[in-house]
């Protein structure tokens, strides 16, 4: 599944881009604003970044002589980070250079270890904004494992076909449905109601979708980031991982060879590959011995598992520490003597009157910290994981927690189809893992089944993300989530005055996600013009 190029338009890809025959590729000899506007497009997109460049971009570039030269003093860098990597053992300098790479066709497995790290930017195509309908050589978007073999794969085949076929065969009916469910408004153009209702019945019906969708992502990184990324790669144990790491370092050597000479050393990079690889492996193994008795019990969606009950005095405190001369234990105290309402005034002007969500107060809000345990659909946790400040780890996905159906896929009539796939995806998933194929048994899983994984934030980070993930355009599956948490923090943690700081994060019900932020862009293009 390689998109092919005319003579023509690889003669305009190749200053550009480190291939024109492969998945994997960087990108070179571009402005940094053309990296970020073509990185940006390519997540609302279903074209492939080197189509988008070539049907948006590559018009407006330089040719011949005018292209940046990518070979310029290259020789001397690379001596002088040899230099400093050997003798000093700097590996800060691998933090000043950074590459922008697309990684194309990859599984939903695959994307959530490319979006490990913290200090990366990442952008993946988006299933509320393209439909995954489109075939490449007659072929469905989803990954075939190659650990799996024999008839098991010619099911796993056929399993993944239906899905998509009936996943296609909704998205047109589920539009319809929303259209009579939710009409037009007299305001409203037949674009933003076109739109909105689009990206409802996306939502809707990702749930179809399984873990081993193809999706596209941009990354970019520095020399460090990727290096810590591809030591974990080197060793994942699913074979697409693998694969993709070998094909990034490759592409990666090509741009900034200097910052990855120790990758694949054994000496260096194998020996951090093998530490990794062991001990997780004896972790699992102790985890299979000491466990194997526990029963998985029922639980609430979200569940607040650890916080600070003093918290909230020592945000207080934190908040008067920049603007006082006393010691830290001393604001502690006092703090915990106020009462309610001056903790409360306390925080309210240290927040200030904040006008939209972006207005996020000091470093105070780090000073306690919340841990959620998460039990939602794997879409949503797709959502979810992007955020990467904050601490966060999932479980293997797997079918035996059960999956949500949204209530429109009942009025819609789409139930029967729906049990369908979900059918056959845990009857699937339990026959790879029977056959030994226990980790490439996660492609099977639809995202309609539920993930296990927790989130740690401070309270800064919790406000960056509930207030964001509330947002009435968010979908219903992810605000939920968020909403609870919220609620959490109030009512379980005590934190009432934390909470109250939050003030942009909406508690509301919302029918029509997208509609509000569809009316806006459509003002944004008509200001534009």
């Amino acid at each position: 599944m390689v998109e092919e190029f005319t003579g023509a338009e690889r003669a305009k890809l190749a200053p550009y881009f480190t291939n024109t025959h492969e998945h994997i590729f960087a990108l070179t000899n571009l402005p940094e604003t053309v990296k970020g506007a073509l990185f940006a497009r390519y997540s609302r997109s279903a074209k492939s970044l080197r189509r988008l460049f070539l049907d948006e971009f590559a018009d407006t570039m330089p040719a011949g002589d005018a292209v940046i030269s990518a070979g310029v003093g290259v020789e001397r860098a690379e001596k002088l980070y040899a230099r400093v990597f050997n003798e000093y053992g700097d590996d800060s300098v691998a933090q000043l250079g950074g590459v922008h790479l697309a990684c194309e066709y990859a599984s939903n497995i695959l994307t959530k270890v490319l979006e490990w790290g913290r200090l990366m930017a990442y952008l993946e195509q988006s299933t509320r904004y393209v439909p995954y309908t489109d075939r490449l050589d007659g072929r469905w978007r989803y990954h075939i494992p190659s650990e799996v073999q024999g008839a098991l794969r010619g099911r796993y085949i056929e399993v993944m076909d239906r899905a998509f076929a009936l996943y296609a065969k909704w998205i047109a009916a589920m539009q319809d449905h929303f259209a009579r469910r939710y009409p037009k408004s007299p305001g409203d153009s037949d674009g933003v109601h076109r739109a909105a209702i689009r990206a409802k019945a996306l939502d809707t019906l990702r749930g179809m979708l399984p873990a081993a969708t193809q999706s596209n992502v941009g990354i970019y990184g520095t020399g460090q980031a990727y290096e810590a990324l591809l030591l974990r790669m080197r060793v994942h144990s699913l074979s697409e991982v693998r694969e993709c790491g070998d094909a990034m370092l490759r592409e990666l050597r090509k741009v900034i060879p200097a910052f990855l000479t120790r990758v694949d050393l054994p000496n260096r990079g194998g020996r951090w590959s093998e530490y990794l690889s062991r001990t997780r492996a004896d972790t699992a193994a102790l985890a299979e011995s000491l466990l194997e008795h526990a029963d998985v019990e029922p639980r609430e969606e979200v569940t607040l598992t650890g916080f600070d009950p003093d918290g909230e005095a020592k945000v207080v405190a934190a908040a008067l520490y920049a603007v006082s001369a006393l010691p830290d234990d001393r604001l502690i105290g006092i703090a915990e003597r106020m009462t309610a309402d001056e903790r409360a005034g306390v925080l309210r002007a240290y927040v200030g009157d904040r006008t939209n969500r972006r207005h996020r107060p000091g470093r105070a809000f780090e000073r306690t910290s919340y841990r959620f345990d998460v039990l939602t659909d794997y879409g949503a946790f797709r959502d979810l994981q992007r955020h990467r400040l904050l601490t966060l780890e999932w479980q293997m996905l797997t079918t035996r927690h059960g999956y949500t159906e949204p209530e429109a896929i009942r009025e819609a009539g789409a139930g029967d189809d729906w049990d369908r796939v979900m059918t056959a995806s845990a009857e699937l998933h339990d026959a790879l893992r029977a056959a030994g194929f226990t980790d490439a048994a996660q492609y099977s899983v639809a995202m309609a089944y539920r993930v296990r994984f927790y989130m740690e934030m401070n309270a800064r980070e919790a406000m960056h993300l509930l207030e964001l993930r509330t947002a009435p355009q968010g979908h219903p599956a992810y605000r939920r989530v968020c909403q609870q948490m919220h609620t959490l923090i109030a009512e379980r943690a005590g934190h009432k005055a934390i909470a109250d700081a939050m003030k942009f994060v909406d508690h509301s019900t919302v029918e029509l996600e997208r509609l509000g932020s569809e009316r806006t862009l459509e003002k944004k293009r008509a200001i534009g013009d």
